[in-house]
């Protein structure tokens, strides 16, 4: 244990034969692949993200209706806009009633009343 020399001996390693050089260069190749691979997924993955967060609304431009006419008066709930058709949901004579309006030119799309038993 005193002998320095012989520790130093015991912690070099044997030169690698050639087949076992090819094989360690092989790998390192796969490894790099593999990390680029996985990078530019990553680069995608972010890209796409910044592009929805960044991407305009379709809703901007619509223009909606200036006064909206309903046939019978009604107490409303709730609104609500779904690809330009506006859902009222307001309460008449008791019950539930659903009003469907195109928003940009105020026209009754047609109603709906819920009843319950």
């Amino acid at each position: 244990m005193t002998n320095p020399k012989l520790r130093d001996d015991e912690l070099d390693e044997a030169p690698l034969d050639p087949a076992a050089q090819r094989l360690q260069v092989k790998l390192r190749r796969l490894l790099l692949g593999s990390s680029l691979i996985m990078f530019l997924g990553f680069v995608a993955v972010f890209a796409a993200i910044i592009y929805k967060i960044n991407e305009p609304s379709d809703d901007e431009g619509v223009i909606f209706a200036e006064t909206i006419v309903l046939p019978e008066p009604l107490d409303i709930r709730s609104v609500n806009l779904s690809d330009g058709v506006l859902t009222l949901v307001g309460g008449q004579g008791g019950a539930t009633v659903l009003v469907f309006v195109d928003a940009q030119s105020g026209e009754v799309l047609g109603t709906s009343r819920v009843l319950s038993r």
